[in-house]
């Protein structure tokens, strides 16, 4: 087995294969930390992509039990925890990001691992000649015989979700998801473990605790969890968008932080209705933490799509997804560590539609879709059914538009995955939905910040994903997370941190409505070299792909300013799916090399 790509190392036993390893140095830069890492008596492999933030609480007691270090880095420990209470133990024990590979000769095993929420990648393929595995779709392509194929029954989940559950758009290419670990042995089938089981989270809905007494208990929890995530060899910075979250995470960062040149970047727009400028400017002027701003704009958008995409491998779903790479690109001038608030709203319940589903009948949205049962009645069982409403909640085209841009648009097939999974979910409504978007929605967005950040050698961490912070938020009665009218107003969503927010900057600044990372792609689309793009360049192909319906299309470019919301919507998941597919399956393997940062 060769274990180093860059110096080969040949090791006896059962296995035929190769483990290679690029790393972006953040604990221990010496030779010592090198990956891929091997056992004293060079029978056990490892490698590891992520950070493990509890790894040195373990250092004393496998020292105490004979284990000899010869590195300070976290994946020394995560070597000999292995060694010490094998793969269900270890990973029992880890509190991180990350994605393992650990090849056990003196067991003739194999084991790749992905941490609980998805924060790090891992794919794999596996036929009757061959099992590769990696962080990147891109490495595939060096297999023998291998090609790059769209794998259209995925198209109907990729249509409405943006996203897809359990596999990439590429045929034999999977997913391995998160909480689970793949075990690989000679003459034997790849056999799949759930480490983690999200249902073993019950919510304390009985506590006699106040709210206030919960805020305190949150305030700790999230300073710790910052604390942790600060760890670092190299310099840490936070990715300040202004809104609750990061902005909560860049003053506990900068209050743990024993770096006195802590500091954030943050992407701005020239449209004040994208930009929360302002907010990042009370952020930084509060809390004295020097801030770097960088602006977005069509021309940069339109010149980096292609390079974003490439670097994704899978269509730009979020239009955000190009702020996070500009934003990591400008970083690396200043850190090399970036803390973000990612994961907040799904583990605190942040997003309006947690209240709309837990009481889909006391919100004018029912209402309004009346008129749209007798089309299709499947807008009916949305609001009937639990299952269908959670699923639904997070779909991005409406069906009727997804039935004009695909003849054979297939309903049941794009929820299939989605409604097996959330009928496995405990709890209440609410409960449910905090769970399924973990599970569904969140991974989506874990990958698009790893992947944007790493095409800079850039590592994104998320404090509100630690292990300890996420059971603490199930230990949180949801009448303390999800208010609907308060002293400071209606919708009132992850309200504790709100309320800390408020005190730490101000009610206006907690209690404003909340705008998300917005990106202006109307105006984008109406800039004339962007249309030019889109016109001379993506229709056609999307024309000679034949996937969606090349008249609708055509329609919605004729005048992008003047389509509505949905159908604007619908037509960013056909141009990010077409651009992806001109990369990836129609470009031949040379041109890549215009895509490397």
């Amino acid at each position: 087995m060769e274990v180093n790509h860059k110096n080969p190392t040949h090791i006896e036993g059962d296995y035929n294969g190769v483990i290679g390893f690029n790393r972006l140095s953040i604990l221990d830069l010496s030779v010592n930390g090198h990956q891929p890492m091997m056992s004293p008596d060079e029978k056990v492999i490892l490698t590891l992509n992520g950070e493990i933030y509890n790894a040195f609480d373990y250092k004393d007691e496998l020292i105490n039990w004979g284990y000899q270090f010869k590195s300070t880095s976290d994946t020394e420990v995560v070597l000999a925890l292995y060694l010490k209470y094998g793969i269900d133990g270890l990973l029992e024990r880890l509190n991180g990001m990350f994605a393992i590979v650990i090849a056990d000769l003196s067991k003739s095993i194999m084991h790749i691992a992905r941490d609980r929420f998805g924060i790090k990648p891992m794919y794999y393929i596996f036929n009757n000649q061959l099992f590769a595995f990696s962080s990147e779709l891109k490495t595939f392509r060096y297999l023998p015989g291998f090609s790059y194929q769209i794998e259209e029954d995925q198209l109907n989940e990729y249509m409405l979700f943006r996203n897809n559950l359990k596999n990439t758009l590429f045929k034999d290419i999977l997913v391995l998801n998160p909480g689970f670990y793949l075990s690989v042995s000679p003459d034997k089938q790849p056999e799949l473990t759930s480490y983690f089981k999200i249902n073993h989270f019950i919510r304390n809905s009985n506590s006699t605790s106040s709210r206030e007494v919960y805020e305190k208990m949150l305030e700790i929890c999230l300073s710790k969890s910052t604390r942790r995530q600060l760890i670092s060899d190299v310099k840490v910075g936070c990715q300040l968008s202004g809104g609750i979250d990061s902005s909560l995470v860049t003053y506990y960062a900068n209050r743990n932080s024993t770096n006195t040149q802590f500091e954030s970047v943050s992407i701005i727009f020239s449209d004040p209705s994208f930009n929360e400028e302002p907010f990042i400017d009370q952020v930084s002027n509060n809390l004295n933490v020097p801030s770097h701003k960088f602006l977005l704009d069509a021309d940069y958008y339109l010149k980096h799509f292609e390079k974003a995409t490439w670097h994704l491998e899978q269509p730009i779903n979020h239009p955000n997804t190009i702020g996070i790479y500009l934003l990591s690109q400008r970083a690396k001038e200043y850190v090399t560590v970036l803390l973000s608030g990612e994961g907040a709203d799904e583990v605190f319940g942040g997003y309006r539609r947690y209240y709309d589903i837990s009481y889909p009948f006391r919100n004018k949205v029912f209402f309004s879709k009346l008129k749209n049962i007798l089309r299709y009645p499947h807008e009916l069982k949305t609001y009937i059914d639990p299952a269908y409403r959670a699923i639904l909640a997070t779909a991005f085209m409406p069906l009727g538009i997804a039935e004009k841009l695909r003849n054979d648009f297939d309903f049941k097939s794009a929820i299939k995955n989605r409604e097996a999974l959330y009928k496995k979910l405990d709890g209440s409504l609410f409960d449910k939905q905090v769970k399924y978007e973990m599970m569904s929605y969140l991974p989506d967005l874990l990958i698009r910040q790893d992947k944007m950040s790493m095409a800079h050698s850039i590592e994104n961490r998320v404090p509100f994903l630690d292990n300890e912070m996420v059971n603490f938020a199930f230990n949180t009665p949801s009448k303390y997370l999800l208010i609907r009218k308060s002293a400071e107003g209606y919708n009132n969503e992850k309200y504790m941190l709100k309320k800390i927010a408020a005190r730490i900057f101000d009610n206006n600044f907690a209690f404003r409505n909340k705008m998300g990372f917005g990106i202006p792609v109307r105006q984008y689309f109406n800039n004339p070299d962007f249309n030019e793009y889109l016109n001379d360049k993506i229709l056609p192909g999307i024309k000679t792909r034949g996937i969606f319906n090349y008249s609708v299309v055509s329609d919605w470019l004729k005048k992008p300013g003047n389509i509505t919301y949905q159908q604007l919507e619908s037509l960013w998941i056909v141009v990010a799916f077409e651009i992806w597919a001109s990369i990836y399956i129609d470009q031949p393997y040379e041109n890549w090399n215009t895509f490397i940062s």
